[in-house]
């Protein structure tokens, strides 16, 4: 029988803490898409002028980059102390980070105003934004999967997952009101920022939610463990006992493996999704030759198929796995990526729509499953610096650069095939890390020191009275 500490909650309990994940990242997300966008749109010519439009977009696009790279420091600091002080606490003062960062973005003067500071400026909330979202992702994730069964942890665990289309589909979805109702020198004087200043709206919307749900039962469980027994760790040295207190030492003590795992997983679904969501923006309107308002557009449908199908595919994977979803998933995005520029560069609406849809779909399939998959490969002490870790340091190698290197192709190239090439490679070294990796479905997350590489697949027995 599952202790009150680790019994699955109430539904309508459940359905409150999804709700307060999937809206707290759905705002994170919206922020750090919504900087993306604007790369793409119009921080060239208001902090990079002078230049050559592509050469202004590659600047834009590098600062684009910079959030990434703060991504790892966010994973490590934000993992180190909500696994000692708790999910809900850091998931709080993540989202007030991201909100703060973007809203003053609203308020930054650009380069006509105060020259080479404002692009310094702006590089340096992008900081903030990635050091934010590097912490957010685990512990949302995290939060949700903790309090949910072994039983449907996919499904349930996909729902933070769906914060990202909603994120995108937001973001591009004011901006494309924006652009269709305000002239293009209107957008570029000051249309620009109301998208930036109404995320201070939504962070107030998002705190209140996510001060109302509890901690996860899991770590409370693990924190009142290791309570008891810190006495029988007397005759540690000082300095082993110091080396356990540091996360990344830990997780690379007894983790390592599932490390390398995360961060190979996360190539091809990270590289995809911002090639088709951030640099088809780029590609579409300088080289097909479509509008930004109908590339806009695109997206945001696409992004409306993206989060119906994400809890599809979780759900999915609770009955089959979550590596299947995941491989078919990669292969399906590098068989795809041909077949995505061509039908971008027929310039049809149509075309356009149905090649971001299908390759958004098939990131899906990977995006879904890897909440759950991440969870379940880290003990409960070390499960937010060790999902966190390899997930936000892939990021630095996969989706900063992913829009700088596909724009450079472009400049070099003057043709989609190398980067095609470039996500098809990506798609290839995913297959091969999830493919030596172990199933995690319905594995016990109460585990709380033993490595998880350590532990069979089980079924807790709250989870067999439910099945």
């Amino acid at each position: 029988m599952s202790s009150p500490a680790t019994a699955p909650p109430a539904p309508s309990n459940l359905k409150r803490i999804v709700a307060a994940s999937l809206i707290g990242t759905t705002i994170e997300w919206y922020d750090f898409f919504l900087y993306g966008s604007a790369a793409a749109l119009v921080f060239n010519k208001l902090f990079f002028p002078g230049s050559d439009p592509l050469v202004g977009t590659l600047l834009s696009f590098l600062t684009y980059a910079v959030g990434f790279a703060a991504r790892p420091l966010g994973a490590l600091v934000f993992g180190h102390y909500g696994d000692r002080l708790g999910r809900k606490k850091l998931l709080v003062l993540s989202l007030l980070l991201m909100g703060g960062a973007t809203f003053a973005i609203g308020l930054l003067p650009t380069h006509a105003t105060i020259g080479t500071a404002a692009p310094v400026l702006l590089t340096v909330l992008r900081l903030v934004q990635g050091f934010a979202l590097g912490g957010e992702w685990g512990g949302a994730v995290l939060l949700v999967s903790e309090h949910g069964d072994a039983r449907r942890r996919g499904f349930w665990a996909s729902w933070p997952q769906t914060g990202a289309p909603a994120g995108q589909l937001l973001a591009t979805g004011v901006l494309s009101l924006l652009t269709a109702v305000l002239s293009e020198g209107a957008f570029g004087d000051w249309g620009w920022r109301i998208p930036f200043l109404l995320s201070g709206v939504l962070v107030i919307v998002g705190l209140w939610i996510r001060l109302s749900v509890d901690e996860s039962p899991v770590f409370k469980q693990a924190l009142a463990q290791a309570e008891a027994r810190k006495t029988a760790r007397a005759a540690e040295t000082e300095a082993e006992a110091e080396a356990e207190k540091l996360p990344l030492v830990s997780v690379l003590k007894h983790h390592w493996r599932d490390v390398l795992v995360a961060m190979g997983a996360r190539l091809a679904e990270n590289i995809s999704y911002y090639v088709i969501t951030a640099f088809i923006l780029v590609y579409a309107t300088t080289s097909a030759g479509v509008s930004r308002q109908t590339a806009l557009n695109a997206v945001l449908i696409a992004s409306a198929v993206h989060f119906a199908v994400i809890p599809a595919w979780g759900a999915l994977s609770d009955r089959v796995g979550r590596r299947p979803v995941y491989l078919l998933g990669a292969v399906g995005v590098g068989l795809w990526m041909f077949p995505f520029f061509s039908l971008i560069d027929t310039g049809g609406f149509g075309s356009l729509i149905l090649a971001v849809t299908v390759g958004l779909v098939m990131h899906g399939a990977m995006y879904a499953p890897q909440a759950a998959f991440f969870s379940e490969m880290f003990a409960t002490r070390m499960r937010y610096s060790g999902a966190s870790i390899g997930a936000q340091f892939a990021s630095v190698a996969a989706g900063a650069p992913a829009p700088l290197i596909a724009t450079a192709l472009l400049a070099d190239y003057d043709s989609s095939t190398p980067i095609a090439l470039y996500v098809i490679a990506a798609a290839v070294l995913t297959v091969v890390a999830v493919g030596v990796a172990k199933e995690t479905r319905r594995r016990d997350l109460a585990d709380v020191e033993a490595p998880a590489d350590a532990q069979p697949a089980t079924v807790t027995a709250a989870d067999a009275r439910t099945a």
